[in-house]
């Protein structure tokens, strides 16, 4: 993965504001990535500094290694969740 493309996935991560969520999909769709995996590898590696817990798989949920955490935080910030899931129709974040 080339510098510029890694940038463009921090920042548009770093772009969802509080109380807003996206999905790995939209994340790669908004910087031009070639996959929603390449979105959560930046993160993995390079994400300790970004809201990470505002990007949840297409369906609402968060990672299963993260997700206790993750919706704490999420909750915290007014985002709540029913079931282990965020309602994306609500919460999900359009830059536009």
């Amino acid at each position: 993965m080339d510098e510029a493309l890694h940038e463009r996935v921090r920042d548009t991560v770093a772009a969802i504001p509080a109380g807003r969520v996206a999905t790995y999909g939209d994340i790669a769709a908004l910087a031009g990535a070639p996959t929603p995996r390449l979105v959560g590898r930046v993160l993995r590696e390079d994400g300790g500094d970004l809201p990470w817990h505002r990007v949840l798989r297409a369906t609402g949920k968060p990672a299963d290694h993260l997700g206790g955490e993750q919706l704490a935080r999420l909750a915290d910030e007014g985002v709540p969740a029913r079931d282990g899931r965020v309602e994306l129709g609500r919460y999900r974040w359009d830059p536009r």
